[in-house]
């Protein structure tokens, strides 16, 4: 009954312009911001899913690297029993370091990546070669794929007439060597480029790739001596279970992260930024929810004769209350569905037409991705619900509150 009440009210024409005006203004503000905060969200949704598909190149499901130092003891039983395990699907061993590389009198610091022949079965890194092909080579005759920011660093060339000669590539060794020969401490070998690749800039400008076995030679690593063991899962989604069974496998001496784990603050930043944007936008709704208590406010004093006719009639204070309270959830529910629905439009046409595009040249799209996702709509509704509750409260408190005394013409 309340509702019906609720929405005769609506409907009906007032006697004061205002209270059309401002219970308009306020389903407009509201509308608005409901599409403002599907749209950015679904934006943020956008990005954050190309950032993390772009991350996946190179971050594999899990990685195990030591507790403590940089390099830990693995046996060959110890790798048996991880490729064992049901929920992986390859493995891969890793030796890497910080390097110099110097191309005549060129020379720039990378983070040099010494990989196994089972690297292409859990990175993508070998599907993001934008020149030359992806080789890493072998003990004896190592080749280094690098990312695009390392050639222009460098200026190093992988293909044609302007190929460049061999790198020389300087490593630190491990082990006690004598502090008045520092040099004793570094090793020097020449490595041939025959890739690039191209994923972001965080990996572009940093790493290089090419054989363990060389990596480890240069360092001098012992035979089951490795800096970490990048794993890919037959099964993503139970990344977290499989963390925790191999962290049990591995024991104390091992540390067993998931590719979240191994960028943390990118994807604390980027839940950050979302969460942000969400509070900002959602002040727009408590401006709105200002409007809305002058409208019912103002229709409390325009229903006086109604709210008196009811009383009259058995109604009691808690029906006056909700029919009031009704009347703000009204005004808010139709403000979120026509806000969703704009929103909704909005994204298809964007997701189908690429209208809104992206300025300057240096990103990977030249528009603006966006994803639409259920948990964004349930919140944004809660969101509106509950300040339409609170905004329409005091209202319908108010309006219960008072008595009114119908008069004789």
């Amino acid at each position: 009954m309340n509702f019906l009440f609720a929405w005769r009210y609506f409907k009906a024409k007032k006697s004061a312009n205002a209270i059309n005006i401002i219970a308009w203004v306020t389903v407009s503000v509201i509308a608005f911001a409901t599409a403002c905060q599907i749209l950015v969200l679904s934006v943020f949704n956008g990005f954050e899913g190309l950032v993390k598909s772009l991350y996946a190149s190179f971050y594999t499901d899990i990685n195990i690297i030591p507790a403590k130092g940089k390099t830990f003891i693995l046996t060959a039983d110890q790798i048996r029993s991880i490729k064992q395990q049901p929920g992986v699907y390859a493995i891969s061993l890793v030796a890497q370091d910080k390097a110099l590389i110097k191309n005549d009198s060129v020379q720039t610091v990378v983070y040099l990546k010494g990989v196994d022949d089972n690297y292409v079965n859990v990175s993508g890194v070998a599907s993001k070669i934008v020149d030359g092909t992806y080789n890493t080579g072998t003990l004896d005759n190592p080749q280094l794929v690098i990312g695009a920011g390392i050639q222009n660093a460098a200026g190093i060339y992988v293909e044609g007439a302007l190929k460049s000669p061999a790198l020389t590539i300087i490593l630190p060794k491990r082990g006690d060597y004598a502090i008045n020969d520092p040099i004793s401490s570094l090793s020097e070998g020449t490595i041939m480029a025959n890739g690039v690749f191209e994923i972001q800039e965080d990996f572009d400008n940093k790493y290089a790739i090419t054989n363990i076995n060389f990596v480890k030679q240069q360092m001098g690593f012992g035979r089951d001596e490795y800096s970490a063991v990048e794993i890919k899962l037959n099964n993503p989604e139970n990344i977290t279970a499989e963390q925790k069974t191999l962290s049990n496998l591995m024991g104390p001496a091992y540390l067993v992260q998931t590719k979240y784990e191994q960028n943390t603050s990118l994807y604390d930043t980027l839940r950050l930024e979302k969460w942000a944007i969400y509070a900002i936008l959602t002040l727009i709704l408590i401006v709105a929810a200002f409007n809305m208590v002058s409208a019912l406010t103002m229709l409390v004093l325009e229903k006086q004769k109604d709210i008196s006719v009811l009383q009259s009639m058995g109604a009691n204070k808690d029906l006056i209350q909700k029919i009031f309270l009704t009347e703000g959830l009204l005004l808010g529910a139709i403000g979120a569905v026509t806000g969703i629905l704009l929103a909704i439009i909005i994204c298809v046409l964007q997701l189908k037409f690429k209208l809104i595009k992206l300025q300057g040249g240096s990103f990977l799209i030249d528009y603006f991705p966006v994803q639409l996702k259920v948990a964004d709509f349930i919140l944004v509704s809660v969101t509106v619900s509950i300040i339409s509750f609170i905004a329409s409260w005091f209202p319908a408190r108010k309006a219960a509150r008072q008595s009114f005394e119908l008069r004789g013409s």
